[in-house]
């Protein structure tokens, strides 16, 4: 499975509704199935052209994929349906995510051990091929691990205080 979607019918969701929200000039993030009695289905999303998704990207969105998911109908059971940015502390979920939020802290957990370890949290360094870098504190020194990506169960951002600084800059930025 992929770190985008994590079970079969998410996949399917995926397959279904990517190429429709790529024309749209959107990237699905991550999507998932949770929750029990009635689930979600979670779909969060990001705009191709980076920049910052409002309320209208996700009704747009939401509104596309209610469509596309009424007429295949992947999934049986009845399912509430969730649009949303992936917001500050966002998971990790594609390569190219571990390149752009190079140097920022992140957490992530891998389906089998690296170094006698499964849970790192850290800087990232970036992506080297198909490998994650990042530089782990470990006893008060820092050591540098090579993650292979197809090893990684999930990943995420860490919110950190300099994440929300620089969030709020950005948007006092934006005037």
């Amino acid at each position: 499975m992929s770190l985008i979607s994590d079970t079969a019918q998410t996949s399917t969701v995926f397959e279904l509704i990517e190429p429709s929200l790529t024309d749209l000039g959107y990237e699905v993030v991550r999507i998932r199935l949770h929750g029990a009695g009635r689930p979600i289905l979670q779909i969060m999303i990001d705009r191709a052209d980076g920049a910052d998704l409002a309320v209208e990207d996700c009704t747009l969105v939401s509104r596309t994929v209610s469509v596309l998911l009424d007429v295949a109908d992947p999934i049986a059971e009845a399912y509430e349906l969730e649009v949303s940015s992936p917001g500050l502390d966002r998971p990790l979920t594609r390569a190219k995510d571990f390149q752009s939020f190079s140097g920022s802290e992140a957490r992530v957990e891998l389906k089998t051990a690296v170094d006698g370890r499964r849970r790192f949290r850290g800087r990232l360094l970036g992506l080297d091929g198909d490998v994650v870098r990042m530089v782990v504190p470990l006893d008060a020194v820092e050591t540098e691990f090579a993650l292979p990506l197809e090893a990684i169960e999930k990943a995420k951002i860490v919110l950190t205080d300099e994440l929300l600084a620089a969030a709020q800059r950005g948007r006092t930025n934006q005037g």
